[in-house]
């Protein structure tokens, strides 16, 4: 038998019983979790190289462990040159202990690793689920750098049961999303206005 995914065995034992009594909830089956994590690579350039959307869906199978599916042009636009059916980028649905294993890695071992970082943004979409975007695929640890052939971007959506953005918030930083606090967002900003009267002054001085 399989071992329990770490993440999804902290839900059970320890977020899903506290979110439980923080709102309130009656019946288990309401307590919010994870539904599916849907990550999702528009590619650059796939219009001039074919070849792009393939290296793409190469790429994101070694993040996800699971294969991609080609997403395709919905209508044509003859101004960008792209025509309906025409591949243009690559997404994976992750369910289940693959679910649990991605979002384990990525509040834990992928997020860190960005240059800089200081949390991910609070804003969730309203209905309980939240999207954060990574510039590169380079932060995964699966990519080898000398390998890579260009930098993709990507979004990966965590899809709640959550009933709002309230519950899905609690969750998923109970889950370990580093998200932003506002005390550092304010911080960044008086940090930014320092520096911007440091300069002017230092530009009367001069």
């Amino acid at each position: 038998m399989a071992q329990m995914p770490r993440l999804r065995q902290k839900y059970l034992e320890e977020v899903k019983p506290k979110l439980r009594q923080r709102f309130g909830i009656g019946n288990d089956l309401a307590v919010p979790r994870l539904s599916k994590i849907v990550v999702n690579m528009g590619v650059n350039g796939a219009v001039e190289n074919k070849g792009r959307v393939d290296t793409a869906v190469k790429e994101l199978a070694q993040i996800t462990g699971q294969a991609p599916t080609v997403r395709k042009a919905r209508k044509s636009i003859s101004s960008f040159k792209l025509r309906e059916e025409m591949p243009i980028g690559a997404a994976v649905t992750l369910r289940g202990n693959r679910m649990w294993e991605f979002a384990d890695r990525l509040v834990s071992v992928v997020l860190p690793r960005i240059r800089d970082f200081r949390g991910v943004p609070e804003k969730l979409d309203g209905r309980g689920n939240y999207t954060v975007g990574l510039s590169e695929q380079t932060v995964f640890p699966e990519i080898e750098l000398d390998r890579i052939e260009f930098t993709q971007g990507m979004d990966i959506t965590f899809v709640t049961t959550a009933p709002d953005d309230e519950q899905g918030y609690a969750l998923l930083l109970e889950l370990g999303m580093p998200f932003r606090n506002k005390d550092s967002a304010a911080k960044d900003s008086a940090a930014k206005d320092s520096a911007a009267l440091d300069g002017a002054a230092a530009a009367q001085a001069g």
